[in-house]
């Protein structure tokens, strides 16, 4: 019989306070799932009222407890009225995953000026506004969590992607940046960079198109799960992973170790 380290124990999160925004499909909804299913009450959170409570009715059918709220993660008011709720609601919060985002194609030539806002208010601009109203609630908790979803063209960019690339890479330095910041009041703050993932949001893409770049950028065969990314997401936002902050971690299959 293995003795397993009793840090495992410490994925658990039972009565914490979670918000996921981009809750309604793909990597939000898996990590909803997810979250719910080690205890956590979950506010899923969402540009379209219909799919977020798809997901909480799907949790609460479940046996866990969720609550669902329309948001513009773009908009200050809209992410303080998301906080207050779930603060009102169960009574604080201790986990913000800034998930929702937007991935526009194109380079710096062929995207619109209006195309380049919106990309950076919703996938950067959203991090620095859950991260703004988020953080007054989390000292009152006595510390928490502050998950961002940043990808792995945050780190190193591909082609057509230039609004995509410039807000991801903003993200990650801006996780580095509140994770230093905050620290001292126990609040850790990590970017999880995922690859391909199979969601809704890449199911455009033609398959030849798809295994073309898996075959020639990803080292370990077969498309990432959303709920592979939403086990990373779990662990980070449990005790532990309580000396993890300021971090951006990959889950890509082997993509950023070199080229072949």
């Amino acid at each position: 019989m293995v003795n397993l380290p009793s840090t495992l124990g410490n994925l658990a999160l039972s009565g914490k306070v979670a918000i996921v925004t981009g809750g309604g499909s793909g990597i939000g909804r898996a990590s909803c799932l997810a979250l719910a299913q080690v205890g956590a009450l979950v506010i899923v959170a969402g540009r379209t009222l219909s799919k977020v409570c798809e997901v909480a009715e799907e949790i609460t059918a479940r046996g866990g407890a969720a609550l669902p709220v329309a948001v513009d993660v773009s908009k200050g008011a809209d992410v303080q009225r998301m906080i207050a709720f779930a603060a009102e609601t169960f009574g604080g919060v201790d986990i913000l995953f800034n998930n929702a985002g937007i991935s526009p194609v194109g380079s710096v030539t062929e995207i619109s000026e209006d195309e380049w806002d919106e990309c950076l208010a919703i996938d950067l601009r959203s991090v620095f506004l859950g991260a703004k109203y988020v953080i007054p609630e989390l000292k009152r908790r006595g510390g928490g969590v502050i998950l961002n979803t940043a990808g792995t063209f945050g780190v190193r960019p591909g082609r057509n992607k230039a609004a995509y690339a410039a807000a991801k890479a903003g993200v990650i330095n801006l996780t580095r940046a509140i994770a230093l910041d905050y620290a001292r009041d126990r609040i850790r703050c990590n970017a999880v960079c995922p690859g391909y993932v199979d969601t809704p949001l890449n199911a455009g893409v033609a398959i030849d198109q798809r295994n073309l770049f898996l075959e020639a950028h990803q080292p370990l065969p077969g498309l990432i799960q959303a709920e592979e990314v939403a086990s990373l997401v779990v662990y980070l936002a449990s005790d532990a992973a309580k000396m993890i902050t300021g971090q951006a971690l990959l889950i890509d299959g082997g993509q950023q170790v070199g080229l072949f």
